[in-house]
């Protein structure tokens, strides 16, 4: 393939990817900043009276500040689950990549299958309710720990392969146990894995929504994705609102996937080529 036609492929393939982005992107601020007669007609044209402010305001001010209690769930769920996924993620993965034993095809084939298999809600539900952990913020943490952790295993099972042996061992001659190996020797090497998942599930949990509406019902409970319900019904909707509503709640992880764009390259591609 020649230089020229390398290059004009690259461009056609930006240009598909900004019009498949971008452009559904500008169609939501461009809604966002109008009133509720002209968003209604849902046209892309620019707005004839900007109602940023204005419209900022009815959607943090809607239900007494749902938003706001929404923002602070979502931030507890992300943060919490997130660091369960990486500590027991690593761990797993590291277990699986250094121990040797019969048992590991069968734990293998588990992840694989958690990787494969649909998540059943209604024994899901009636387990939680067993446990008393049914529209609790601790037991949708566990349900998102648990839908995440196989892809993760997966990440850290594949990057630590790339990290020598003889680190374990030199660390095994110093005196560390198993604990002491794991937090001091190898969890510092894995930094380009973790930054990895960190904001791949992040994103992946703050964007949520099944998982909140199945397993955190209740006002109080809501996340952000379940306040795009306050703007919309059968019989009317706001269109400037939801849209300034979905505005809101689409910064915190665009934002981040900006800034750790290289880092979630790199962490996938090193245990991805390496592994």
């Amino acid at each position: 393939m020649s230089r020229a036609r390398y290059y004009g492929w690259g461009i056609a393939a930006l240009l598909v990817s900004a019009v498949v982005f971008l452009v559904p992107f500008a169609f939501v601020v461009v809604t966002a900043l109008k009133d509720k007669q002209e968003a209604a007609l849902l046209q892309f044209a620019w707005p004839e009276t900007i109602r940023l402010w204005d419209n900022i305001r009815e959607v943090v001010s809607a239900r007494n500040h749902m938003l706001l209690t929404a923002f602070a769930n979502s931030t507890i769920l992300t943060v919490a689950s997130v660091t369960l996924l990486v500590v027991f993620a690593a761990m797993v993965g590291f277990v699986l990549q250094r121990r040797r034993s019969r048992w590991n095809g069968l734990i293998r084939l588990l992840v694989l299958t958690g990787l494969i298999m649909p998540p059943a809600v209604v024994p899901t539900i009636w387990v939680m309710q067993s446990l008393g952990l049914f529209k609790t913020l601790p037991g949708l943490i566990l349900i998102e720990v648990a839908y995440g952790l196989s892809f993760s295993i997966l990440l850290f099972r594949a990057f630590i392969a790339t990290i020598p042996r003889d680190l374990d061992e030199a660390a095994i001659i110093d005196g560390a146990g198993p604990l002491q190996l794991f937090f001091r020797v190898i969890l510092p090497l894995l930094k380009p894995v973790v930054v990895t998942t960190i904001v791949v599930q992040s994103v992946a949990i703050f964007n949520d929504f099944t998982n909140p509406l199945y397993y955190l019902p209740g006002a109080q409970n809501a996340t952000v994705q379940l306040t795009l319900y306050n703007f919309q019904s059968q019989f009317n909707t706001s269109f400037n609102l939801l849209f300034m509503n979905i505005l809101i709640i689409t910064i915190p992880p665009l934002v981040m996937f900006l800034f750790f764009n290289r880092q979630i390259v790199a962490g996938m591609t090193a245990g991805a080529v390496k592994g």
